[in-house]
């Protein structure tokens, strides 16, 4: 897909002390260092035009509009339940179909994500856990060594949802982790209900992003018996 990704100047979510994330979060900024860990991108295409911004050590709020009711509300329980804030509007061709727009919010999504992790020393790097929504129940794994790979298995039986299809759904999960850079496992283990399956998927993600990213103490130290992430 053609395009380009920039960082973003003059967010609603301020990601630096004087509103440019280049500031202070250079790529090589350890998890656990002072100064933010965050990230600001925008991304223009012919089919999308994206604005975004992140803050991994954050309360957890959230400003999204995709033009898709279902992935905001997605998105929003990401940032709520991972604890990072999170700014992301997009303008995308929903008069074509809703596939690019997805993508191309994972895309943003997963690269700010990358960015602000920098060199990844000083984490946890694994993150695992179970979400329930009622009757559903999911399972998420990461682990944030630079190896991208996902494995998405979510059971939806119905097409739509909302003004997202649920293909796009498995999608964006896939796509966020190739951008991320992270290997990505989730498993729908069981739920009647498509919306209560997909919302447990994301909540589950977000909490074991929120235990991955945690600063152990030890700046200097890659999580890794290779001596980096």
């Amino acid at each position: 897909m053609t395009g380009h990704d920039t960082r973003a100047a003059g967010s609603r979510l301020d990601t630096s002390k004087g509103g440019n994330v280049s500031t202070h979060q250079e790529a090589g900024v350890p998890a656990g260092a002072a100064g933010v860990r965050a990230a600001s991108r925008t991304r223009q295409t012919r089919e999308t035009a994206i604005e975004g911004a992140l803050r991994l050590d954050g309360a957890g709020k959230a400003e999204v509009e995709t033009g898709i009711g279902f992935l905001d509300h997605m998105l929003a329980a990401l940032a709520c339940h991972a604890r990072m804030d999170l700014v992301l509007t997009c303008r995308g061709d929903l008069g074509v179909d809703d596939h690019h727009t997805a993508e191309d919010c994972a895309i943003v999504l997963g690269s700010m994500l990358d960015e602000a992790l920098g060199q990844r020393r000083g984490i946890r790097r694994f993150g695992a856990a179970y979400a329930p929504l009622d009757e559903a129940l999911s399972r998420v794994v990461v682990d944030l060594v630079r190896r991208p790979s996902a494995v998405v298995e979510l059971g939806l039986r119905r097409e739509r949802l909302g003004g997202l299809a649920t293909e796009n759904i498995v999608h964006f999960f896939r796509t966020l982790a190739m951008e991320g850079r992270f290997t990505l496992h989730v498993d729908v283990l069981r739920g009647e209900n498509d919306h209560h399956r997909a919302e447990a998927a994301f909540k589950a993600l977000a909490l074991a992003l929120r235990e991955a990213v945690v600063a152990t103490g030890y700046p200097d130290e890659a999580a890794s018996t290779k001596g980096a992430m």
